[in-house]
């Protein structure tokens, strides 16, 4: 079965909003063997709109739209869509009760064009939004299902998983789709691509791919079969997971949606350990990304951004001669910054960086991208160098990512 997505509204063409939808909806859809083949994103102009929903409902058996569904006079989806479809819109008086309910509870007048929401085409089964006024709706028409959701995400994912999600899966759900995601760090794609060679070249059911981020790789592992073969699906995908993970070891450091920070928290909770981060180039990032854990406060102790040499000096305690002799951006800075963060603080583990963030600020044997950093501890003294480039927001990222690895790695071997 065929789906196809659409975006709707001149601010995601214009690049002033992102879409973030279309990921979401094609991932729900895929898992329940809906094939999304078509993604489209259009701005409000009602003749243009018009003719990409005809297109869409000729060649295509589930139809989403997005966006459009509110208020103002640049929403037209609704008006669009009763056209494409022959259909009047009918004002829904349940919708209007609890838009002006809505209204009321905070305490504002519902402006005239709120009554506007309430109308939808004929026929039409309404999706309440209980994040919002603008709701949704199904319409069955001829072969097709066309379902008009909201664009806010907050509005969306609560609908498609309340209503939308449970309507498809029992009118469409024959098949079942399964993807497990491999979290990679340390290698590139191409690195990641020679390492597997020919055991990531499948058929049949399950097919591999690669995934390039910024601050790794992931391995897309996806195999599908008729509802009431999970138990085979799952078996197929483990074993090819099994393949995969001897050839990288722990190059692998997470499934799906497991970050590297969280990781890094698991190991350190396991080891009883804490750490302080003293960070320089990447202005906080490595702190704000271990934070961003629940429960880190069992084991993140402090962090101090040393930006500035003095502040290097005056809170770290990095000697003078140690940045004269062989500046800021160095492994000696970053080992005399790491042991001054685990000295103020306690930690069992001091990380630090220092680099070259860019686009200014380098020389010809310190260019862009230079990074160091150091962990230590009482029995561990490691830095490392790295080369990264990107912008300057890409190569704070990459440096994060390497000095949570860094620390991944030595908890490993503990």
């Amino acid at each position: 079965m065929k789906a196809e997505i659409i975006t709707i509204g001149s601010e995601i063409m214009l690049g002033q909003t992102l879409d973030t939808n279309s990921a979401y909806l094609g991932r729900r859809l895929a898992s329940i063997g809906l094939e999304p083949t078509y993604q489209t994103s259009v701005g409000d102009n009602k003749k243009i709109l018009s003719g990409v929903i005809k297109g869409a409902l000729e060649r295509s058996d589930v139809v989403i739209t997005t966006g459009g569904l509110g208020p103002t006079v640049d929403d037209v989806t609704k008006e669009v869509v009763a056209n494409v479809l022959k259909r009047e819109l009918i004002l829904n008086k349940h919708i209007l009760s609890q838009i002006k309910a809505r209204f009321q509870k905070r305490r504002l007048r519902m402006p005239k064009r709120g009554r506007h929401q309430a109308f939808l085409p004929e026929g039409a089964t309404v999706l309440d939004n209980r994040e919002g006024t603008a709701p949704g709706f199904i319409v069955e028409h001829n072969k097709a299902v066309l379902i008009s959701l909201p664009g806010p995400p907050r509005e969306l994912k609560p609908m498609f998983e309340d209503k939308v999600f449970p309507y498809l899966k029992k009118k469409f759900g024959t098949r079942v789709t399964k993807t497990r995601l491999l979290n990679v760090v340390g290698l590139t794609e191409s690195a990641v691509d020679e390492k597997l060679g020919d055991i990531s070249k499948r058929e049949g059911n399950l097919e591999v791919g690669l995934i390039a981020h910024p601050t790794g790789v992931q391995i897309r592992i996806t195999a599908g079969g008729p509802v009431g073969n999970e138990e085979s699906i799952n078996e197929l995908i483990s074993q090819a997971e099994n393949g995969f993970r001897e050839r990288l070891g722990d190059y692998i450091f997470g499934v799906d949606e497991e970050t590297l920070e969280k990781v890094v928290g698991v190991l350190l909770s396991l080891r009883r350990k804490s750490i302080a981060v003293a960070e320089s180039c990447t202005g906080g990032l490595i702190s704000h990304r271990l934070t961003n854990v629940q429960g880190s406060s069992n084991y993140f102790l402090d962090c101090v951004v040393a930006y500035t040499n003095q502040a290097k000096i005056d809170i770290l305690k990095v000697r003078r001669e140690t940045l004269n002799r062989f500046g800021a951006v160095s492994a000696r800075v970053a080992q005399e910054m790491a042991e001054g963060i685990r000295k103020i603080s306690g930690a069992t583990l001091g990380l630090a960086v220092t680099g070259i963030a860019g686009p200014g600020g380098a020389t010809q044997k310190k260019p862009v991208g230079l990074v160091y950093l150091a962990l230590v501890s009482d029995d561990t003294n490691l830095t490392e160098e790295h080369h990264f480039s990107g912008s300057r927001e890409t190569v704070k990222l990459k440096a994060s990512q390497a000095a949570l690895d860094l620390v991944r790695k030595y908890l490993l071997k503990e």
